[in-house]
């Protein structure tokens, strides 16, 4: 099985690609991670086509089963959650469009399963991540990390 985990954002939106099962040890390998970034000048609406755009291309690429995506958080900022609600819509749409299971978490759940704190920052879910997956190293960008640590949250719950 392979799980594409998604960190939405309308400038960096960050992903991975884990693969369980077929002899996989541990939690599974993975397989890419990454970010995609946008331009601040490009509008939202092309921001947003983009990004569907992408993610719909990562979904061709990687034949995942399942989309794991971090829910949004309430932001003091009704605006920032709100165009975060916008990317979070048209990842789903491309997940859906391709027939993939959908899971969505909340950060902090993602946190605690991955790191055992729901209140955990950054670059201790990065490090959980690479013990997790037996990395070298912590993906880089955080934003990567936090993709692959979607689909972790995944695996790991099922």
């Amino acid at each position: 099985m392979r799980v594409l985990g998604v960190d939405p954002g309308t400038q960096v939106t960050g992903y991975g690609v884990i693969e369980t099962g077929n002899g996989t040890p541990g939690m599974g390998r993975l397989i890419e991670c990454g970010v995609l970034r946008f331009g601040r000048n490009n509008s939202l609406p092309h921001r947003l086509a983009e990004l569907h755009s992408e993610i719909a291309l990562l979904i061709k690429r990687h034949q995942p089963s399942v989309l794991a995506l971090e829910d949004a958080f309430y932001h003091k900022n009704v605006r920032t959650t709100l165009v975060l609600g916008h990317a979070r819509g048209v990842i789903l749409l491309a997940a859906q469009q391709e027939g993939l299971d959908i899971a969505q978490y909340a950060p902090a759940m993602i946190k605690k399963t991955v790191v055992g704190a729901g209140g955990a920052r950054k670059n201790q879910v990065g490090a959980m991540v690479a013990q997790l997956l037996r990395l070298k190293s912590t993906p880089k960008p955080p934003d990567a990390a936090d993709g692959v640590a979607a689909a972790l949250t995944y695996i790991l719950r099922s």
